[in-house]
């Protein structure tokens, strides 16, 4: 239920037919009505730069994945400062938003969980 990102429902709602098709349109419908599609962004753009397993990630991205999020985080910034969307045709489709950054944070906080495990552990005499 706790992941390096927070707290998410979203195992146990994905076991549950019932509510996997009561939530899967309401949660379609909140990512559209985000907006951060209009603007270029996708949702793993919007994680929190200022955590350490965050920063860790991105220092592992690919030079290609870094430089896309740098170009996408830069054309949000200029259409937020124009106070316009992009047009319709550059938007992120939904089956684009694929979730780049998710598997490296949690690689990241796995890695700090094992460290801290290591670094505190007790040596017993015989």
């Amino acid at each position: 239920m706790f992941g390096p990102l927070g707290l998410s429902l979203a195992p146990y709602i994905k076991q549950s037919r019932f509510w996997n098709r009561i939530l899967t349109p309401f949660a379609k419908w909140y990512a559209d009505a985000a907006g951060y599609r209009r603007m270029g962004l996708k949702y793993d753009d919007l994680l929190l730069e200022e955590r350490p397993d965050v920063q860790k990630a991105l220092s592992r991205l690919s030079p290609r994945e870094a430089y896309d999020r740098a170009y996408r985080l830069r054309l949000a910034s200029q259409c937020s400062v124009l106070h316009k969307d992009l047009p319709k045709e550059q938007w992120v489709k939904p089956s684009e938003d694929v979730r780049y950054l998710k598997p490296i944070v949690a690689e990241a906080a796995r890695e700090d969980e094992e460290r801290l495990f290591w670094d505190t552990i007790q040596v017993e005499k015989k």
